[in-house]
């Protein structure tokens, strides 16, 4: 049985019938007991007055007892848990997503409150995970915007300088320069990752062709591939491939995947780009003969400023592989990725035709 039949189960027998009988029963047993000290009184000739005295002091025993006992069951079964739920509700409220409210039965005895505890504690995880992902967000944020304007200072400081040479000079021009373009590429990526993730950006598909918008986007790294000594090599159709998606937002993809693989790719290595199609959907590849991932660098691959090999930090922000994977999201995409030390990566790009 599914999670939301057993819920469906146990709030429909919150209030078995046991309780009502239970009580139905209590009060019969309790009424025969009053008549039987009626007519044990009668026989014994009590007085009357005593006889009614008695009687009423039986039942306000009897209410005492049933109100009580109520009301001690009312308290443990919802008061407390209510009161507990209130008290971790104000905590959350307050920024402390580490608090849990403990069920009130065991598992197999769950009941609706049991489900509604646990759905709350699932809520608390999920913000405090989201907490921690925010607080992180802004601490690499903060970080990757500080190392560039840090180089950006330090070089114009040095710029200062009157007896500089001319190519010393040039150098920290250059530094100032690639410093100012990670700083715009980063808050350009940022800025874009948000727009999807907050889905202000929505896919304006579009039929267009895949092949042709691949060959573009290669060829955007010519002068890499040239000045690293790459040998790139591309398997895709000649004839065109016609797609039904977003052909604006889906070049973040491929110029991301081969940014990657040229970063990681040492001279004399080998990329590769390859298209090919097959029920009903088309498959993209890049792979390269780069230094690879691990088991850990690929479970956080995607991950928000995540950069495995520190060697290549200054060379991108983390940001782009999050990009690409967000754009899939939202264009019905999926991407999936092959890798081990010392043997290159491979991203593969899934898409419906």
């Amino acid at each position: 049985m599914k999670n939301q039949d057993i819920a469906k189960a146990a709030r429909s027998s919150r209030f078995p019938k046991s309780i009502f009988f239970g009580y139905f029963g209590a009060l019969l047993l309790l009424s025969g007991v009053h008549i039987a000290l009626l007519l044990g009184m009668q026989r014994a000739h009590f007085n009357e007055i005593l006889l009614i005295h008695v009687i009423l002091i039986f039942w306000a025993l009897v209410a005492g007892g049933l109100t009580l006992y109520t009301r001690h069951q009312v308290r443990k079964t919802y008061e407390l848990p209510m009161l507990r739920l209130a008290d971790a509700a104000a905590k959350i409220a307050k920024g402390d997503f580490s608090v849990r409210v403990e069920p009130i039965n065991d598992r197999e005895k769950f009941d609706y409150l049991d489900y509604m505890i646990e759905d709350f504690n699932k809520m608390a995880a999920e913000l405090g995970s989201i907490e921690t992902l925010r607080v992180d967000f802004f601490s690499n944020v903060s970080h990757e915007i500080k190392t560039p304007i840090a180089v950006i200072q330090n070089s114009a400081e040095m710029l200062k300088k009157p007896d500089l040479s001319e190519k010393i000079r040039q150098e920290y021009v250059d530094t100032i320069t690639n410093a100012a373009k990670r700083l715009n590429t980063l808050i350009t990526n940022i800025l874009k990752l948000n727009k999807l993730e907050k889905q202000s950006i929505t896919p304006n598909v579009s039929e267009f062709d895949l092949c042709d918008q691949l060959v573009q986007s290669a060829l955007l790294f010519e002068s890499v591939w040239e000045e690293k000594g790459i040998e790139f090599e591309a398997d895709i159709a000649d004839e065109r491939r016609l797609i039904t998606a977003d052909a604006e937002l889906l070049p973040l993809v491929w110029n991301n995947l081969l940014s990657n693989s040229f970063k990681f790719t040492e001279k004399g290595g080998t990329v590769t780009l390859r298209e090919y199609s097959g029920n009903g959907k088309v498959i993209v590849e890049v792979q390269d003969s780069g230094c690879g991932m691990d088991k850990q660098t690929k479970k956080h691959i995607f991950d928000k400023f995540y950069q495995g090999d520190t060697s290549h930090s200054t060379e991108g922000n983390g940001l782009g592989l999050a990009l690409a994977l967000r754009v899939l999201q939202l264009t019905g995409g999926e991407i999936d990725v092959q890798s081990e030390p010392g043997r290159g990566t491979k991203f593969i790009v899934t898409m419906n035709i």
